[in-house]
């Protein structure tokens, strides 16, 4: 009797003699690698397993969207990170599923299957639609290197097919910028685009003046930047408006399509690029740990950062609910995943030293976002800065805690550059052509002119 061969392979150990506990760290962020570095010293085997090869820098992620940096400035290799790290081996795949009871997990398809000893999942998370996963077709978030290239991709677009668009209609809707969200990716975005569209674009086209772009900011809640205190909040949404940003807060999105956004007041705003900043979704792998879990798919962790139930198994960075010791929630922010990071390989050493764990407890090093040029706003214990000291700040801390020498001087350089001289260098579009858009857009035109004469017909 024939059978087919056995396709697939079982990691228990890449070194079947090794008899050191295997702790596998699913994602390669801030939150993972944190979590590698602390175990350096430790007598473990440590394997650490991402579905891309880089390590990412999101905080400057809207500057590749915008043209400001390349993908390569923000990104390190992460056998680069842990090169010296001789206990760690990094895997390039996709993780399926993960069996808590067995202790294993499988990957690229159930082709592979890795058993552990300790499981940290610090696999990030995604936008959230609130239920509209349709939405993001037509509104793209801003999570990773592909999301940042697509924005930058429409963003460029819009003027090219604005240039040859016939109508003014249709100039004015490619010309018109949503932004949902005003986070501060959202306010980043927004504050970046009107220094774009005045300066660095100033004489490159002949039909249309890019200067007449509008950024509209919408936020469902009362205030831009609801994680900063009020008076930072309204100094953010002041130099907004002073860039020619329209803010407009306490308005919720209940639709979005190709041809703009719906209000809940039911008003109708024409444009045909629409960016999304306003929900986090934790990584579906969340559901795989069966721990319980917030609105947004987080696992809720103990104290330690274990899940319920399982002290061999961690959950951190934005994956994971976090509660700080006064009761308020740990923010998605870099500072907290490296926090969690450290505290997880904490917690493990522990273990192996036989010492009981300790509680975790987030340090807020401060908030930070920029609003443009000389123009920003820092939370950072009881200081509160704002304007040009802010701003540099906030060059300071993130040329600080880029990865990678390479990278801080690329960034400084593409900066001093930026500054002095208003131009972007990286504005390349790949992909989807102009006049495939313009095409789309005629066609949508044209559509709603039928229905204009229709509407007056039977009137």
């Amino acid at each position: 009797m024939r059978t087919e061969p056995n396709t697939s392979s079982r990691m228990t150990s890449t070194h079947a003699r090794d008899q050191r506990p295997h702790v596998v760290i699913i994602g390669g962020g801030f939150a993972g690698v944190c979590s590698a570095k602390g175990l350096a010293k430790a007598d473990v085997r440590i394997t650490l397993i991402d579905r891309t090869n880089h390590h990412l820098f999101q905080p400057l992620l809207y500057q590749v969207a915008t043209a400001v940096l390349n993908p390569a400035d923000i990104t390190v290799p992460i056998r680069w990170l842990l090169r010296h790290q001789t206990n760690a081996t990094v895997i390039m795949a996709d993780v399926d599923a993960i069996d808590v009871a067995g202790r294993t997990l499988t990957l690229d398809g159930g082709t592979t299957t890795v058993e552990w000893d300790y499981l940290v999942l610090a696999s990030g998370a995604r936008h959230a639609y609130f239920g509209h996963p349709e939405w993001e077709e037509h509104a793209p978030g801003l999570k990773s290197i592909e999301d940042a290239l697509e924005l930058r991709r429409r963003f460029l677009l819009s003027f090219e097919a604005a240039e040859r668009a016939s109508a003014a209609g249709e100039r004015d809707a490619l010309l018109t910028f949503v932004i949902v969200g005003a986070g501060p990716t959202g306010v980043e975005l927004a504050g970046m685009i009107p220094e774009i569209t005045t300066k660095a674009m100033k004489n490159d086209f002949r039909r249309i003046n890019p200067a007449d772009a509008r950024v509209i900011l919408l936020e469902g809640g009362p205030r831009v930047l609801p994680q900063f205190p009020d008076s930072l909040s309204a100094r953010a949404q002041h130099d907004l408006e002073a860039l020619g940003v329209t803010v407009r807060v306490n308005t919720a999105v209940v639709s979005v399509d190709d041809d703009g956004v719906t209000l809940a007041s039911g008003e109708r705003i024409l444009a045909h690029t629409v960016f999304w900043g306003a929900g986090n979704q934790a990584s579906p792998l969340a559901r795989s740990l069966g721990a319980p879990l917030d609105r947004a798919g987080r696992v809720i962790v103990e104290p330690d950062l274990s899940i319920f139930g399982h002290e061999h198994v961690f959950a951190i960075g934005d994956v994971a609910a976090v509660t700080s010791a006064d009761g308020t929630p740990v923010p998605s922010v870099a500072p907290a995943a490296n926090q969690m990071g450290a505290h997880a390989a904490l917690g493990i050493l522990h273990d192996l030293r036989g010492t009981p764990r300790t509680v975790f407890a987030y340090v807020n090093k401060g908030d930070l976002a920029t609003i443009g040029r000389h123009r920003a706003v820092a939370a950072i214990g009881r200081i509160r800065l704002q304007g040009n000291i802010a701003w540099l700040a906030w060059l300071f801390i993130h040329i600080l805690y880029l990865a990678g020498f390479r990278n801080r001087i690329t960034v400084f350089v593409q900066w001093a550059y930026q500054y002095f001289t208003y131009q972007r260098g990286v504005r390349l579009i790949t992909g989807t052509t102009a006049h495939r858009l313009l095409k789309k857009s005629r066609e949508r035109e044209r559509q709603r002119e039928a229905l204009r004469r229709d509407t007056l017909d039977a009137a």
